[in-house]
């Protein structure tokens, strides 16, 4: 009876394989369609598409051209043509036929025409009878979507060639094609030999001979089954074709002499009814004369119940080769499943199924009892790590991590994503085409070119956006039902796309690969120590078998094998959840440490899930459902210890004693720790196929050995929580806490790493960074290195491909990877230990007292390569476990390996915190950095240690010789460091170690180091802390730390650095906008004031006139407040000088800003002196700036500067030779009011300080309507007569202004310059305005100004009212004075009763001016109203008018007021109103003549009688 087959080996997926860009050359169709009937239309002439593929084999080394026919694309043929020591091939030619394919193509070599470029001879079918020979050139020739060339083609329609049957079977050799048929003929073709049209290239194998053929249709009247197999073989030199037929019938014919050499019925086979479907010949060994066949058989009744039968086919060689067939045969049922495809090797059969590859022997003695070996698919590691392997493998998934993390709920949606993605971008679990549809499916489409493009990191992001999109964030459980969604949908793909095709199988090597639909993989065997863990422990013998001894005592054994029962009883326990939830812990974020999630998974052992954690799904399961699997769960918990504390029990006893079995423990630990392989001489590894395979093995190996010792750990665990149960002794579980636990904790350290560095992707390259930009030149023109720059960032381009590439490896031990063909399944043991070793040990394999001593040479390669996140995971989790371990006085060593790991640690956080944003995060970096920096420079034998690293993994070479002071190594190593920190722009760290330096200076260049003579360490101390403060300034100003960047100015030994710093200090303050900092007395000035203030003043002179802040602003801030008054006035006096040349050299676009600022300048240089006492109000302006064109100047540069302006301002220099007093300021000032009042109303006047006062400002501020301004400037610049004269000016213009009728005055004239609106004078916009009213208005606020200002300022000039009236009745004839203006004639008046005398401005002066001007109307009123205003005088006022001399008329006037009314009456002008005037003004004056006639005598009698 047949037994169980052990599992032996897995499957290795080619990374990469996956990923091929498809070439489309289309086959051009010669043949019409040749349809003779309707029934052979409809039908095929040939069989059917199905999924196919192999794979030839050719030359040494050998080249491996693969071939793949789909069934869902029946008209392609796709090929791939890969060499094992280069890499996988990116693209391959895809032919696109005008027909559906038969499954069936073969190809050869080309060896009559390889001189000529054609490499290959390609033979297919298509099911319409179409057979085509292609000749196949180098593939890099052919372009996309083009037509394949004709001269390369031959085509030949088998419909054209009599035949009797459909085509059931075909085959081919170089030269000939051979077909089979239903009806059991078979016929030779001699496609591509000879010519379509010759005799020879047809030939029908027939049974007939000599006279027989004669007889025709007699002659095939002896009918044979359907053929149903043909296989071409070439035994002693001849060709050979074996067929097999539909009754069993094997007939082989001589393809030369078209004889038949064989006929025999095969023997039946085990299964009733079967029907015979395949036929596979083996090699000929010619040792023993034995042909093997291997037959496939199938039940009629059961599709799926399939069996091989291998046949041994005996032949002698002589004159003819003489053939008979064996009587025993060994039969191997395929139990569950059909065969896909069947390989035969010189001494073994290969059979693949859904469920795995077998392996049998051709010739096993025993037919029966030979026992298969098994390789695992591809397709149980995919679901193991999808957790999809079972029904509820997810389920348990949630239920787990929520008793692990039910105080952290909502942070378990990120720890369960990280666990998803990690394992869909796993490579082997990973595959481009199915996570592109699986995309699809959630409406995520991409092109295939920009898919491919993605990155691991765009991809993560496109999946979690996906997850979250689908989900609600904030709870768990439907983010988990995402994941399980997308798992399963992703896992269908995958079994969909990446279905199991055919064998690829080298003899020469062994070599042993499965092809798929989109990928290629191989096979290798498992190490021991997973066929321990991978086989069956009931019984012994078959591990002995095996050939790993691992103890010498039977009873050790027992041991082992019952702890290792005890092992599966957990892990089965606790699902295959536990390890990733344990492995995410130690890879991701530290949500929780693993420390935390062994004693949580052991509570879960002992108590089951969390009862707050079953509550949660029920929404999802039911209540009844959550009901049912609690009560299942504890039942199942209840088994599980019960029978653990039975096999425990029964353990102990078994072995007497606890210790006994920790002895077991303990020698079973050995065998998982990482072998140590001794390496010797050193060669290049490459990167190809070979060395991406490896890796893959490698990283399938660790996951074995990384689960395996955290099963033993969480036994050991178990054990110590039980151990009062399970009766074990203090010193045992001391042993366990102490010895054991440890040693395993390192285990699965070591195991963690190696399968970090084969599983998780490179980075991709910093594009942004200048080294990554210079490198993606080429300059070098390494294919590889493209290659490896290319594949970057990708999920099949994991961190062990890049360390293995850069190993230097052995020639002798890793001779695997220099293999120029693919490895076979056992030769990939050696090569992952030898790896392993390398990765864990290094190249010598030598011992140490740290931990992963080689891990600082694994940081330096993935540093070099900018793999910064892989090199903080790898030195912080050895550094963690080295200090968990408490190994800090061994990793201290002389040899310096302590501080070789800090030192790459602290460059790597480095580099990773200049490529992160501005945050918490990218600080915490940069504290960890500095904090590496300084452990590794204080470690012993830090100096030669560290200069041994590569310029590129870290520290330059110092170039320091012989023996240094601890102090002196520290200062070039602190001062490394500062450059490096400042080489990355992060100011802080370099901050740190410039002040750190310091500390050494003193120490380091002390007299007990004078003895090295001139080197670097016998500088100046002053001129070394002069370089160091002038750091400290740099980087303190960098961080705008500006207190601190002053003070490390003034603690600068070095003068010439410190005054570099100062001027430095303040031009920066001037671009920062914190330059006030100098003038609110925060900074100490010792001993630095003058040179601040010349600085500032340097700064002044050469800086735009513009600049903000303003830096005479700020020497008038910095003068004020230290009290120097007079420097703060002289400054801003130079500031306004310089806006007003400026401005008129540069004809300033916004005049009226540049004069506010003049205005603003002058103003506080007033209000400066004013606090000087009176005696010293005055100021030198070339004391105040001018005197720095007599200092020293940085450079030549700025000295021309100065001299360029001091020769265009030679005018502004001779005006500044005087000095200037509180006076001048103020006239200058009142003069810039009047420009800028000017410059708003879009009038052009520039005082230049250099000319008198113009004559015409008045003027043009009156036509302005700046009568403020033109007063201010009268009473400022004219006194006496000349003030009068002015304000006589003022007023005749206001006047004017107030006489809308007036005729050819200048108002016309002036209009153009009333362009737009003063804020202050709101009544000028258009003197033109046709509105009435409007210009009612305008003139009503006219006069009302001039009353405004003439009542102001007739105190200055009595005649001002005077000159208003003349001027408004001489400018307007029929004008009116305004009431408030004879009003004011009237009020200058003495008392009425003294007539009409008064000040300058009287009613006489009024009453002159109307008749003067012809206004005798008002002139007679005005007379008569001041007569009888005498003549009814009171009483008692009559006494005054009586005195002598009292009484005043104009009586000349009203003597021509009467003649111009006489000339008037004479003349005929207005008589009418004339003889009445002329009549009032008579009577009038006959009154008041009598009434002074009475008042004289009264006046005369008065004064006779005293």
């Amino acid at each position: 009876m047949e037994r169980s087959r052990s599992l032996v080996g897995m499957e290795v997926p080619i990374p990469g394989s996956d990923s091929v860009k498809w070439i489309e050359v289309s086959v051009p169709s010669t043949t019409p369609a040749t349809s003779t009937s309707p029934s052979s239309s409809s039908l095929p002439l040939a069989p059917l598409t199905e999924d196919t593929a192999a794979c030839v084999i050719f030359g040494d080394p050998p080249t491996y051209l693969i071939w793949r026919i789909h069934k869902s694309q029946p008209c392609a043929l796709d090929l791939v043509e890969l060499c094992a020591f280069k890499e996988f091939p990116m693209t391959g030619i895809r032919i696109l036929f005008p027909d559906a394919l038969c499954p069936f193509a073969f190809i050869c070599k080309d060896e009559n025409r390889s001189a000529s470029g054609n490499l290959y001879l390609l033979y297919a079918l298509t099911v319409s009878g179409v057979a085509y020979l292609f000749k196949l050139r180098n593939f890099f020739t052919y372009e996309s979507c083009s037509i394949f060339p004709s001269n390369d083609l031959t085509e030949f329609n088998l419909q054209t060639y009599p035949h009797y049957g459909e085509i059931t079977a075909v085959a081919a050799t170089s030269g000939s094609l051979v077909i089979g048929r239903n009806d059991g003929s078979v016929s030779l073709f001699r496609l591509g030999m000879f010519d379509q049209s010759a005799p020879e290239f047809v030939h029908e194998l027939r049974d007939d001979t000599g006279i027989g053929r004669l007889w025709g249709f007699i002659a095939r009247g002896r009918m044979v089954s359907p053929v149903q197999d043909l296989v071409i073989s070439e035994v002693v030199g001849r060709k050979l074709v074996f067929v097999l037929h539909f009754d069993g019938m094997l007939r082989v014919w001589d393809l030369v002499s078209h004889s038949k050499v064989f006929s025999c019925t095969m023997t039946t086979t085990p299964l009733l009814g079967a029907t015979f479907l395949r036929l596979w010949v083996g090699e000929a060994k010619y040792n023993t004369n034995i042909i093997p066949l291997v037959i496939l058989c199938r039940q009629a009744l059961e599709v799926d119940k399939e069996m091989i039968s291998i046949y041994h086919l005996h032949f002698n060689v002589g004159d003819r080769i003489i053939f008979f067939l064996d009587s025993s045969m060994q039969n191997i049922p395929s139990e569950e499943g059909k065969f896909i495809d069947v390989k035969l090797t010189s001494d073994k059969i290969w059979m693949l199924k859904l469920d795995g590859l077998i392996s049998h022997n051709l010739f096993h003695a025993n037919t029966n009892l030979e026992e298969g070996h098994c390789y695992a698919l591809q397709e149980t590691f995919v679901a193991d790590q999808l957790f999809q392997s079972s029904e509820h493998c997810l389920d348990d998934l949630l239920w787990i991590s929520h008793s692990l993390f039910s105080s952290m709920k909502e942070q378990i949606v990120s720890f369960l994503s990280s666990i998803f993605l990690r394992r869909l971008l796993h490579p082997g679990v990973y595959n481009n085409s199915v996570l592109h549809a699986t995309l699809q499916d959630f409406n995520k489409h991409w092109s295939n070119p920009e898919f491919q493009s993605l990155t691991v990191d765009g991809l993560k992001k496109e999946i979690l956006s996906l997850i979250e999109h689908e989900g609600v964030p904030e709870s768990p459980s439907t983010i988990f039902y995402c994941w399980k969604n997308f798992c399963a949908r992703y896992f269908h793909y995958w079994c969909k796309n990446s279905a199991p095709y055919g064998l690829l199988v080298d003899s020469s090597t062994g070599a042993v690969g499965l092809i798929r639909k989109d990928s290629l993989s191989l096979f290798r065997c498992l190490e021991d120590i997973e066929l321990l863990i991978y086989g069956s422990f009931d019984e012994l013998g078959a591990f002995l078998n095996s050939g790993f001894d691992l103890y010498a005592d039977d009873l050790e054994r027992e041991i082992l094998f019952e702890l290792l029962r005890c092992i599966s009883s957990i892990s089965l326990q606790l699902g295959k959840t536990a390890s990733a939830l344990f492995y995410e812990s130690l890879i991701s974020a530290q949500l929780i440490s693993s420390e935390e999630i062994v004693p949580r998974l052991l509570k879960i052992l002992e108590t089951g899930c969390s009862s707050s954690v079953a509550a949660h799904p029920i929404s999802d399961l039911g209540a009844d459902g959550a009901w049912e699997k609690e009560l299942g769960d504890h039942k199942t918990l209840r088994k599980f210890s019960v029978d653990m504390l039975l096999s425990l029990h029964a353990l102990c006893n078994k072995a007497n004693s606890w210790s006994r079995v920790l002895n077991a423990i303990e020698s079973y630990l050995k065998f998982l720790v990482p072998r140590k392989m001794t390496q010797g001489i050193h060669s290049e590894v490459l990167f190809n196929i070979n060395t991406s395979i490896l890796v893959q093995a490698t990283s399938q190996v660790a996951k074995v050995m990384f689960e395996s010792a955290l099963d033993i750990l969480l036994l050991l665990s178990y054990l110590v929580n039980i151990s009062g149960q399970i009766y074990m002794l203090h010193d045992d579980i001391s042993r366990i806490q102490l010895e054991l636990v440890p040693m395993i904790q390192e285990i699965v350290t070591e195991w963690l790493i190696i399968h970090f560095f084969g599983t998780t992707p490179t980075e991709s390259p910093a594009f942004e960074d200048f080294s990554s930009q210079l490198s993606s030149l080429q300059i070098d023109s390494n294919d590889d290195r493209k290659s490896w720059n290319e594949r970057l960032g990708k999920c099949d381009f994991t961190l062990a491909l890049m360390l293995l590439v850069n190993i230097q490896s052995p020639s002798g031990d890793l001779s695997q990877l220099s293999l120029r063909s693919l490895p076979s399944p056992h030769s990939f043991i050696s090569s992952v230990q030898d790896f392993t070793s390398w990765i864990i040990w290094g190249s010598t394999g030598e011992e140490s007292s740290a931990f992963f001593s080689h891990s600082t040479e694994l940081a330096s390669i993935l540093l070099r390569h900018g793999q910064y996140d892989a090199v903080e995971y790898l030195l912080t989790i050895v550094d963690a476990h080295s200090r968990k371990e408490k190994l800090s006085g061994s990793i201290q060593s002389s040899d310096g390996g302590w501080c070789k790991l800090h030192h790459l640690l602290g460059c790597c956080l480095l580099a990773q915190a200049q490529g992160v944003l501005n945050g918490i995060h990218k600080e915490k970096k940069i504290c960890e950095a500095v904090r590496c920096f300084f452990r590794a420079s204080c470690g012993e034998g830090a100096s030669q240690a560290l200069q041994s690293l590569s310029s590129e993994a870290g520290l330059l070479h110092l170039g320091l010789n012989g023996h240094l002071s601890s102090a002196a190594w520290k200062l070039h190593y602190y001062q490394w460091a500062m450059q490096k920190f400042e080489q990355y722009n992060i100011s802080e760290g370099a901050c740190q170690f410039a002040l750190a330096a310091l500390e050494q200076v003193d120490e380091s260049l002390g007299p007990q180091n004078d003895s090295s003579g001139e080197d670097t360490l016998n500088e100046l101390a002053t001129s070394f802390k002069g370089r160091l403060w002038a750091n400290v300034f740099k980087f303190t100003l960098d961080l705008n730390h500006f207190y601190d960047a002053y003070c490390a100015i003034i603690s600068n030994p070095d003068e010439e650095s410190k005054t570099i710093c100062l001027r430095r200090f303040i031009i920066v303050l001037y671009e920062r906008g914190a330059i006030k900092i100098l003038c609110d007395g925060q900074l100490p000035f010792i001993g630095l004031t003058e040179k601040v203030e010349r600085e500032l003043a340097w700064k002044a002179e050469r800086s735009d006139i513009a600049a903000k802040p303003n830096p005479y602003k700020l020497l008038y801030a910095f003068e004020m407040h230290r009290h120097n008054w007079r420097k703060a006035a002289s400054y801003m006096y130079l500031y306004s000088a310089r806006l007003r040349t400026e401005s008129v050299l540069r004809d300033h676009p916004n005049l009226s800003l540049a004069l506010q600022e003049r205005l603003n300048g002058l103003s506080a240089a007033i209000n400066a002196l004013y606090l000087v006492h009176p005696a010293c109000a005055w100021i030198n302006p070339i004391l105040g700036g001018n005197h720095l064109h007599n200092e020293h100047y940085p450079s030549k540069k700025a000295k021309k500067m100065a001299e360029e302006q001091s020769s265009s301002n030679d005018a502004q220099l001779q005006k500044l030779q005087t000095y200037v007093d509180v006076e001048k300021l103020e006239n200058e000032f009142v003069l810039t009011t009047a420009e800028y009042l000017l410059s708003l109303a879009n009038v052009k006047w520039t005082y230049t300080g250099m000319q008198k006062l113009p004559s015409d400002l008045v003027d043009l501020l009156v036509e302005t309507n700046l009568y403020d301004m033109a007063f201010t400037i009268a009473l400022k610049f004219w006194k006496g007569s000349g003030l009068k004269r002015e304000l006589d000016r003022i007023f005749i213009a206001m006047s004017m202004k107030c006489c809308p009728n007036r005729v050819g005055s200048s108002l016309t004239r002036t209009r153009g310059l009333m362009l737009t609106s003063s804020k202050d004078d709101t009544y000028i916009q258009s003197s033109t305005d046709p509105d009435p009213s409007t210009q009612q208005s305008k003139g009503i606020n006219r006069w009302e100004k001039l009353e405004l200002y003439l009542e102001k300022y007739k105190v200055f000039n009595a005649r001002l009212p005077v000159i208003v009236a003349e001027t408004l009745l001489r400018t307007d004839p029929q004008i009116e004075l305004p009431l408030w203006l004879v009003h004011m004639f009237k009020a200058n008046q003495k008392e009425k009763y003294w007539g009409m005398t008064g000040q300058e401005s009287n009613t006489a002066t009024l009453f002159q001016l109307y008749v003067d001007h012809g206004r005798y109307t008002e002139a007679t009123t005005l007379l008569l109203e001041y007569i009888e205003s005498f003549a009814s005088m009171r009483p008692a006022d009559i006494i005054h008018r009586k005195k002598p001399s009292a009484v005043w008329f104009p009586y000349t006037t009203i003597e021509r007021l009467w003649c111009q009314l006489e000339q008037m009456i004479s003349m005929g002008n207005m008589v009418n109103q004339c003889e009445k005037l002329k009549k009032l003004l008579h009577e009038a004056l006959l009154r008041h003549l009598n009434l002074l006639k009475v008042d004289s005598d009264d006046a005369l009698s008065s004064s006779s009688v005293q």
